[in-house]
């Protein structure tokens, strides 16, 4: 394995407050990034916000404020899902950072020299939701799926455009050779489709005149940058593209996390946009679906998202990590149902591993049983191997068979009728045991896991401590 590795998510709009499609995409990230520090890898894990545009443009002015102190808001509340959702994130960045805004400069000047971006005039239909041009076979009764409370936008303006009908066997070429580049396979053979059918030219820039919130053009003062051009430059600036050749050589490919409205463009438009720059192309695409509420479309557009914080607050950090990574599918759809949540936070959770927990540190504590040497790592490779291929449900399903099994052994040989040897003989396998789960747990609930830990790895008493997770009324 590869010593280092870097990972990002997609930089969330700050047109709205965090909501759990986006919670989802973290969570998936630092659930990989924390495993891989567990193997020894370093890791450089990205994040941050989009924070250009015209829907962050028109927010601001809806809010009668300044843009950028709209935008420092915004960002602020989004950096404080590191410590609500226990994240390990290494680098936050801002599309309104000064290295950032010179990267984008850079990154245009050379698609420039290679003969990829001219002027022209275009009148197209623009959806502000996905900042995107919409082709009429992409709308349903003339509204974007995604956004169908935003009408639909005519614009007619001369503006910069990349040629990305360029890059049409260029990026064939690189699907080809990189048979894993997209995860799901399905989302790989729906951007395989696009590309085959023929790409059209896209505008890479706006008027100034028009919509000033942006990066300024190189030579040009009457234009800004189109949000999607400046924005997906993060992902290289981020690791000191250009002015620190030595990082970006250290980090560069990476993995990135991103939803399925985001397919083309990254892993299209962007690819395309690196091979003009003549940079190499990322590392590998996963896509994940989008979360519904209670199987009713979630979006921040239709105002029906769920934020991450209030249930935070209500059921605890490892609670909600719980549920995005077991029950969430992480290349489809899912659903966020609180009768469901409850359900398995009681079942699982609470009388699941928080029983488990606590009737064997009780049994110990009695009995004043002292264990070995501490235990690194994650024991199971089978486990590992489930995270390797991204499927964090899997993997926890496979840790909570062994939840079961253990409150199995101990409901049938009902330790608390055992005394001397055979006591001890139990509790310290049971202990092991529980050693092993904490040790697996490490990158998805990694405070009840550190709890764990410290409880039964330690080579002291065994002490009883409060609930994992306190059962719900």
């Amino acid at each position: 394995m590869k010593n280092s590795r870097y990972l990002t998510t997609t930089l969330p709009y700050v047109n709205a407050d965090p909501h759990l499609g986006f919670a989802l995409e973290i969570v998936q990230a630092d659930c990989l990034a924390r495993f891989y520090r567990f193997e020894g890898v370093r890791v450089f894990f990205n994040t941050g916000t989009d924070e250009h545009g015209l829907k962050i443009y028109r927010k601001a002015l809806e809010a009668k404020q300044d843009p950028q102190e709209y935008a420092n808001e915004f960002a602020a509340k989004f950096d404080r899902l590191k410590k609500a959702l226990n994240l390990s994130y290494t680098n936050f960045i801002r599309t309104t950072d000064p290295d950032h805004k010179k990267s984008a400069r850079e990154f245009w000047q050379r698609c420039l020299k290679n003969g990829d971006i001219f002027k022209a005039k275009q009148k197209i239909k623009y959806c502000v939701g996905c900042e995107l041009e919409k082709t009429d076979s992409e709308l349903r009764n003339g509204y974007c799926p995604y956004h169908p409370n935003k009408p639909i936008e005519i614009l007619k303006e001369e503006n910069y455009f990349f040629r990305f009908s360029r890059y049409q066997e260029p990026l064939l070429q690189l699907y080809q050779k990189n048979p894993e580049f997209v995860l799901p396979r399905e989302k790989f053979q729906e951007i395989k489709k696009f590309v085959a059918g023929g790409l059209k030219d896209f505008s890479i820039s706006r008027l100034k005149k028009k919509m000033p919130w942006g990066v300024n053009v190189p030579g040009d003062p009457e234009h800004v940058m189109y949000v999607w051009f400046d924005a997906l430059v993060n992902y290289i600036s981020a690791i000191g593209w250009p002015k620190d050749p030595k990082k970006f050589k250290k980090w560069w490919p990476v993995i990135q996390f991103a939803g399925k409205d985001n397919l083309r463009q990254q892993s299209a438009m962007w690819q395309a946009m690196l091979l003009s720059a003549g940079l190499p192309p990322s590392k590998q695409i996963l896509i994940h679906g989008f979360i519904t509420a209670d199987g009713q479309k979630m979006s921040k557009s239709l105002g029906n998202v769920i934020n991450p914080f209030d249930l935070v607050n209500k059921y605890g950090t490892d609670a909600v990590r719980y549920y995005l990574l077991r029950e969430i599918p992480p290349f489809k759809d899912g659903d966020f149902s609180s009768t469901r949540f409850k359900q398995l936070y009681q079942s699982d959770l609470a009388n699941g591993l928080g029983n488990l927990i606590s009737r064997v540190a009780k049994l110990c504590q009695n009995s004043g049983i002292i264990f070995g040497k501490k235990e690194t790592g994650i024991p199971d490779k089978s486990i590992k191997a489930k995270i390797k291929n991204y499927r964090p449900d899997l993997a926890l399903e496979k840790i909570w068979k062994k939840i079961d099994l253990e409150n199995k052994r101990i409901n049938d040989q009902k330790p608390w009728e055992l005394s001397g040897r055979k006591l001890k003989d139990f509790l310290l396998k049971s202990a092991s045991e529980i050693v092993r789960i904490g040790l697996c747990l490490q990158p998805f609930l990694p405070e009840t896991a550190e709890k764990i830990l410290k409880q039964f790895n330690n080579r002291s008493k065994v002490k009883i401590a409060a609930p994992l997770f306190p059962r719900l009324n």
